[in-house]
């Protein structure tokens, strides 16, 4: 759980790491902007701050803010409804970034993509400045992700939010 204040202060923080990548975005994306700590309590250490753009039954599109090693934990996008999990592609736009997928770890740069099949476990973090990355995927449906750790909770939860 976060405080107000502790939300407040990363939607601004993250607002500023759009500018620094050339990110425009209108009045009413701002406040759309999601802070997530994972229900870890820890938004120094583990969470990201997301803004999607859409997610229709077919597509989904989101920039996602990284503060410096920051960490989104392991987990992975189930199949649901008969339809396979979300493929999703991760294109850093600013900073770097380190996916983390079974054998494997990518350091990704601006203007470097990796797209995980269906299922895919991963995890990853940002580097020393913090990254700002885009995700284009199937539909995303972030209350159906699995995390390895058992005490995480994808939606966050702000004190006196109903």
């Amino acid at each position: 759980m976060i405080s107000p204040l502790q939300k407040n202060k990363a939607v601004k923080r993250a607002l500023g790491y759009f500018a620094k990548a050339g990110i425009v975005l209108s009045p009413a994306e701002k406040k759309r902007i999601e802070v997530a700590d994972f229900g870890l309590s820890e938004l120094e250490v583990t969470g990201l701050q997301i803004l999607t753009y859409i997610n229709t039954k077919r597509c989904c599109a989101k920039e996602l803010v990284l503060f410096p090693r920051h960490t989104c934990p392991e987990h992975l996008h189930p199949s649901r409804l008969g339809l396979p999990g979300k493929e999703e592609t991760f294109r850093c736009r600013w900073g770097r970034i380190t996916l983390h997928v079974p054998g494997k770890s990518l350091v990704l740069k601006p203007g470097e993509q990796y797209t995980l099949p269906p299922g895919t476990l991963h995890w990853f973090q940002a580097g020393p400045q913090g990254a700002v990355v885009s995700e284009f995927s199937t539909s995303s449906h972030d209350a159906s992700d699995r995390f390895t750790d058992p005490r995480i909770r994808r939606m966050t939860k702000v004190k006196g939010a109903k």
